[in-house]
């Protein structure tokens, strides 16, 4: 494990309605709202996530390989005034994230397909995804979009997130697009319900995760949206 990164557990889960709504109730009174949600308590998130040629993250993943990563770039409320460059990393049953922030203008050439923009050795994360654009042809796949609603207890640091209106933009890469077409990434409508913490988490939140029978569930909101998308020629046989 890096010692210089930050890895914390994450526990993530499937939800209905039903069990949204009760949860919810018992934890928001002993919660804080994230500080960058909205009057709504919400934000929305859309992400576009990367892969190489050979589908290495999603296959990975869908392998059940524990050790792994994969790079995207995140965007909030369908504005550029704050856009990140991630990196997510896991290790067994951690997650780290590393990232770092781009212009409108990095992006807009990225999306072009001009990718010196990330030739840039002092700043390792953009220089380390130039690398695997150059050697392993590493390219936007998918955007992913959805509504959160966040929140902190300082007890454990902890983070919890419930995820709605998950969606796909199929094909499409450009990540500022206000008009993009996207369909509904759930059959249900389901819910990501995910558990962030670093050392323990706190016995009332995870009470309140087992009164309800949640089951853990590992498919990641990049392979659900994935699973819309060919891949290989021989799909359309």
């Amino acid at each position: 494990m890096n010692p210089s990164l930050k890895f914390r557990h994450e526990l993530k889960y499937h939800m209905n309605h039903h069990q949204y709504h009760i949860i919810r109730q018992q934890l928001i009174n002993v919660l804080q709202r994230d500080k960058h949600a909205e009057v709504s308590g919400e934000y929305h998130i859309r992400s576009l996530y990367f892969d190489d040629i050979d589908n290495k993250a999603l296959h990975e993943k869908l392998g059940g390989v524990r050790d792994r990563e994969k790079y995207r770039i995140r965007i909030y409320n369908f504005s550029d005034r704050v856009i990140h460059l991630e990196k997510k990393i896991k290790f067994n049953d951690y997650i780290a994230k590393v990232k770092e922030p781009l212009t409108r203008e990095m992006v807009d050439s990225i999306l072009a397909g001009h990718y010196e923009v990330l030739n840039i050795p002092e700043r390792p994360l953009l220089f380390e995804v130039y690398r695997e654009i150059k050697n392993r042809l590493l390219r936007p796949k998918v955007i992913v979009d959805y509504v959160r609603e966040a929140y902190v207890s300082r007890a454990g640091n902890v983070r919890i997130t419930f995820d709605k209106h998950l969606k796909t933009g199929l094909n499409a890469i450009h990540i500022f697009n206000p008009d993009l077409n996207t369909i509904d990434a759930y059959d249900n409508n389901a819910i990501v319900f995910e558990v962030k913490y670093d050392e323990f988490l706190p016995e009332y939140i995870r009470t309140a995760i087992q009164t309800e029978g949640l089951i853990r569930q590992s498919n990641s909101k990049y392979v659900i949206c994935r699973k819309y998308l060919k891949f290989n020629t021989w799909e359309d046989q």
